[in-house]
């Protein structure tokens, strides 16, 4: 019995497997999706690139970690706004025809326009938003920030990618990305 207690304290005591790229981390510690890899400084020419896997399709929330002595001197255009592309492997075994992305400085609660993250508004977005899977995409900024693309079909086993700035003047270490592959209603 002794042993068991052990194990389960070590076990709670593990610290999340982090992935590192630019002055940021990333966790699939919350559950729901994995992530698969990464790569990139996160500027313009070479994005942080994290490819997770959709084992179903629902909301599922990824943890971004800051390190804020690395902000303090950005190089290039990272940091600060620093670019971000997801690419989403369906394993769900249900198509996908939206893909929601939200961001939230404390979790659960909406970003509004005063907590400093965004997916940079009001800024000019142009050519900055994109996917590889879905035409077209809803920048919801108020009363929350919310990429919703839509204009596709992402089938079991494929994958797309989703490609976005995002804004992070909040002095929190930590904030969160919701994603939600969504299927078509019956």
């Amino acid at each position: 019995m002794l042993f068991a207690a052990a194990v389960s304290t070590a076990i709670a005591a593990e610290e999340p497997e982090l992935w590192v790229a630019g002055p940021y981390s990333f966790s699939d510690e919350l559950g729901g999706f994995t992530i698969r890899s990464i790569s990139g400084t996160g500027t313009l020419k070479d994005p942080i690139i994290l490819t997770e896997e959709f084992p179903s399709a629902t909301p599922t929330t990824l943890v971004i970690r800051t390190d804020r002595v690395a902000l303090a001197n950005p190089s290039e255009d990272a940091g600060i706004l620093f670019y971000l592309q997801v690419r989403a492997i369906n394993g769900s075994g249900h198509p996908w025809i939206e893909f929601e992305f939200e961001l939230q400085e404390q979790l659960n609660v909406p970003s509004d326009y005063g907590d400093g993250l965004s997916f940079y508004q009001p800024g000019d977005k142009t050519d900055l938003v994109k996917s590889r899977g879905f035409a077209h995409y809803s920048d919801d900024f108020e009363p929350y920030d919310r990429l919703v693309f839509s204009g596709g079909k992402l089938d079991p086993g494929q994958n797309a990618t989703f490609q976005f700035p995002i804004a992070d003047f909040t002095p929190k270490r930590v904030f969160y990305l919701v994603q939600d592959p969504r299927i078509p209603s019956s």
